[in-house]
């Protein structure tokens, strides 16, 4: 049994090895970037672990022997999804990790927004002890926090913005506008959150639908001096539209920790923004969220080739076929 883990941004595989170990599965790191180089290292794998390299149709179909494809985190957009379940080959993910973690940073990055903490540190280190740069600011439970997308993060979030003192109400396409979550958090329509909140934190998945859901006609409709935070995905996120509000003063700040690109372009207009707090893709890392995704990933595709059902499998009408 061989697992090619295909691309890795982190410093060890410990906890990788300790499960391939344990199953008796021959473990390869390889740090592959296109589908040319994800074909070539994957030659004879059963099982793929993955990050950020491409799995599309033509991989997929280059690669016959592998059954299991596991995905390091919760968003599989750079998986061909369809293709894989056409072919046979389970696709799973670890969807709940970073829950705690994605919704502590979110929360940070409002509170951080909302209390001009960064601009205040770095007017300070430039010699500058004057408020007025940030004022004005207000008490936190004079505020309120829009979420879009009320799934796991988004309703950890709500939960956490809500005991700091935040009104909170949210938007999610699943649920019925007008009632309630088992939180207590209103549902609203999107335009009402969007026209009636003073921070909007994003949590959703990118798809065709919500790709760039934050537009310039998106960002009109917010409050002028509102604040944007985004810990979901990049591309739902238009940057050039975010480059423009910031910079004419509609949004009074922006906190984001996943961009269209990355890493972050060097000459990214955002870096330039000094409004804006920028993190590096880091809202699902701590200590604890890290070892338990490079555990369960791994023990995902090593249930699906020992013919069991994994914890998470985003096509499970593979393992139900008789070609499976």
């Amino acid at each position: 049994m061989k697992i090619v883990i295909t691309d890795l941004d982190q410093d060890r595989i410990t906890e990788e090895q300790a499960v391939a170990d344990a199953a008796g599965a021959e473990l390869v790191l390889a740090q592959t970037r296109t589908e040319d180089e994800v074909i070539e290292a994957a030659q004879g794998a059963d099982a793929l672990l993955v990050q950020y390299a491409p799995i599309t149709r033509r991989v997929l179909e280059a690669l016959p022997s592998v059954r299991a494809i596991g995905r390091y985190g919760v968003g599989v957009d750079t998986l061909d999804l369809d293709a894989a379940t056409e072919v046979g080959v389970a696709v799973s993910n670890v969807p709940d990790y970073g829950t705690e973690d994605v919704s502590d940073h979110a929360v940070a990055l409002a509170v951080s927004l909302s209390r001009g903490v960064v601009e205040l540190d770095r007017n300070l280190r430039a010699g500058t002890t004057s408020l007025a740069p940030v004022k004005p600011l207000h008490r936190l439970s004079t505020r309120t926090v829009g979420v879009i997308g009320l799934g796991r993060i988004g309703a950890a979030t709500a939960r956490k913005a809500r005991a700091l003192g935040f009104s909170v109400h949210g938007y999610d396409p699943m649920r019925e506008a007008g009632s309630t979550t088992e939180d207590g958090i209103a549902v609203r329509t999107q335009d009402e959150v969007l026209a009636e909140s003073d921070v909007i934190s994003v949590h959703v998945p990118l798809t065709e639908q919500t790709h760039h859901l934050i537009s310039t006609e998106a960002l009109a409709r917010m409050r002028p001096g509102s604040m944007l935070v985004n810990t979901s995905r990049g591309g739902v996120v238009d940057t050039a539209a975010v480059v423009e509000a910031l910079q004419s003063g509609h949004l009074r700040g922006a906190g984001l920790d996943v961009f269209e690109t990355e890493p972050l372009p060097q000459d990214s207009a955002l870096r330039d923004c000094p409004t804006a707090i920028l993190t590096p893709h880091a809202s699902w890392y701590s200590e604890e969220s890290e070892t338990e995704l490079k555990r369960r990933v791994i023990e995902n595709v090593v249930e699906v080739l020992a013919g069991r059902r994994p914890r998470n499998i985003l096509n499970p009408e593979v393992l139900e076929s008789p070609a499976s």
